[in-house]
């Protein structure tokens, strides 16, 4: 054995990715991410911290690239709303899951909210990915978006490099509890997800009989 913490779940299945790239799959895949590429950048930012924390990486490092990664991914989808514009988008989004209805939407928020979602969106799954597309769809001023953008990166790095690397500092404790664990918390994410469906459809069932009714007395 090499010494290599061992990372819980899909964790495990970047392992041998960090072994063999560092910090360059780090940067690299968070880069890609933040600009629509479909790729576990944040995962990947988590096992990195975890690695740091148990000592097989530098945290600081770790940090930095991230953050530079975050922010310049982002720029380049800034440069591909901004200057591709919906053309671009329209013929290319939906391999990103970019669709015009989804562009839509999210100008309209952009267009209420701006920096805030800039913001927050680093932490948001989908809007992560899409955000400087959109800011640049949009035609957001690009100084705003840069400074609101690195808050965000700041935030997202700080947050996900400070967790990853106090789990990796006690993984030797952490990773046979989560063993140990694993099935209940899998059980209880499945009914969760029964019950998110359940109520949906129940409140898709609700919409149709009343736009019926609507329709019975119209």
């Amino acid at each position: 054995m090499d010494g290599s913490p061992q990372l819980p779940g899909v964790l495990a299945d970047l392992a041998p990715l960090l072994d063999h790239w560092g910090y360059l799959a780090v940067g690299g895949l968070i880069f890609l991410e933040d600009f629509g590429v479909p790729v576990p950048g944040e995962t990947l930012l988590i096992a990195a911290s975890v690695y740091a924390g148990a000592g097989r990486l530098n945290i600081l490092v770790v940090a930095v690239v991230a953050f530079v990664a975050a922010v310049c991914g982002d720029n380049v989808g800034y440069a591909i709303g901004r200057f591709g514009g919906h053309r671009l988008v329209t013929r290319f989004g939906r391999y990103v899951l970019l669709t015009p209805e989804r562009v839509a939407r999210a100008e309209e928020f952009f267009a209420r909210h701006g920096g805030k979602v800039v913001t927050v969106a680093r932490f948001i799954e989908g809007l992560r990915q899409v955000n400087g597309i959109i800011a640049g769809l949009a035609e957001m001023s690009w100084r705003r978006f840069l400074v609101f953008n690195a808050l965000g990166a700041a935030l997202w790095v700080g947050l996900w490099v400070t967790v990853g690397g106090l789990a990796g500092q006690h993984i030797n404790t952490l990773y046979p509890a989560i063993q140990r664990y694993e099935l209940y918390l899998l059980a209880a994410l499945a009914l969760l997800v029964v019950f998110l469906v359940v109520r949906r459809w129940r409140r898709r069932a609700s919409a149709k009989k009343s736009d019926g009714g609507r329709r019975m007395e119209s």
